[in-house]
């Protein structure tokens, strides 16, 4: 997940080799973004392309009909951090009005598509004030989820601001749905709060600290899961006695996340009573947009019910 891990070079080399090529591709055809812009006509809707699909039913429900989004990665099996963009994918990316990407290097192979065409780009790490090395899955976070939402509808007004007044109809009820989803939260907390528990990975750090939960994932364990690397014996001794010790309330599972070590751990948790939560970082197809999907997990959290 750090901007020096050996996938994210990876996936930078690749993404600079299918730049290359579509921008020569550009130039030979003539289609330069200032043609097709249907934000520089303002007629039909917006060119929207999001990176991954936890931004793209925020960008559908604040754009209605006014815009067309279109999502990159949308596959559950598929880790955005390991993603190798097409020359498509590309160059969907560089024909849009508006390009909305996570940030924080979960995705840098879209920002980076991003800079060959002419769309408004919202990184909704930098709206949410965070950076490279940060933990990347914001969408967890509940100023996250409102970062990215103010961003996305100040783009689309700035786009389109003779559609203003829809765009602002559409963010009060987005912003409705949020409240509903935080007093969700703050319930689930008065049973949350305080309760300990550990992680194979660490996707759903942000709905744990919103619920008020405690993090007592082994040291040495985080820096290599944060690192991409195998943890120590030491660090998988630490964890299991950890999961032996009586003091954690739920292990969390990311299921995108499934190798031996965080199959073994799940099954030592078991063992020890240990409640097993499993959550992916991808929406699931069965959840129409984010906050459905956040309401049903909080609802699942070991502990957070009466």
């Amino acid at each position: 997940m750090h901007a020096s891990s050996p996938r994210l070079r990876r996936t930078r080399t690749l993404v600079a080799a299918l730049l290359a090529g579509l921008t020569l591709l550009t130039c030979l055809t003539g289609c330069g973004k200032s043609e097709s812009s249907s934000s520089s006509t303002g007629s039909g809707p917006l060119q929207v392309v999001a990176s991954i699909n936890q931004w793209q039913s925020l960008a559908v429900d604040l754009g209605g009909d006014q815009a067309r989004v279109d999502t990159i990665l949308s596959n559950t099996s598929t880790d955005a951090h390991d993603y190798e963009p097409t020359t498509a994918d590309i160059a969907r990316i560089s024909r849009a009005d508006l390009v909305i990407v996570n940030g924080a290097g979960i995705d840098d192979w879209a920002a980076k598509a991003a800079e060959t065409g002419q769309a408004k780009l919202v990184d909704v790490s930098k709206a949410s004030g965070r950076k490279t090395g940060d933990n990347p899955h914001l969408w967890f976070s509940s100023q996250g989820r409102r970062a990215a939402a103010k961003a996305v509808h100040e783009a689309y007004r700035q786009l389109r601001p003779d559609r203003a007044a829809g765009f602002d109809k559409a963010y009060q009820d987005w912003q409705g749905r949020q409240a509903r989803l935080d007093n969700l939260i703050a319930d689930a907390r008065k049973h949350t709060q305080g309760r300990h528990y550990a992680a194979t990975e660490s996707a759903a750090y942000y709905l744990c600290h919103d619920l008020g939960m405690e993090d007592l994932t082994p040291e040495g364990y985080l820096r290599a899961a944060a690192n991409e690397s195998e943890p120590s014996p030491e660090d998988l001794v630490a964890f299991r006695h950890l999961l032996a010790s009586g003091r954690l309330d739920m292990l969390v599972l990311n299921t995108q996340e499934v190798n031996r070590t965080s199959k073994e751990l799940a099954a030592e948790a078991r063992k020890a009573h240990v409640p097993v939560f499993e959550v992916s970082e991808q929406r699931p197809d069965k959840y129409r947009n984010l906050e459905d999907w956040i309401s049903a997990l909080v609802q699942q959290v070991p502990g957070a019910k009466a």
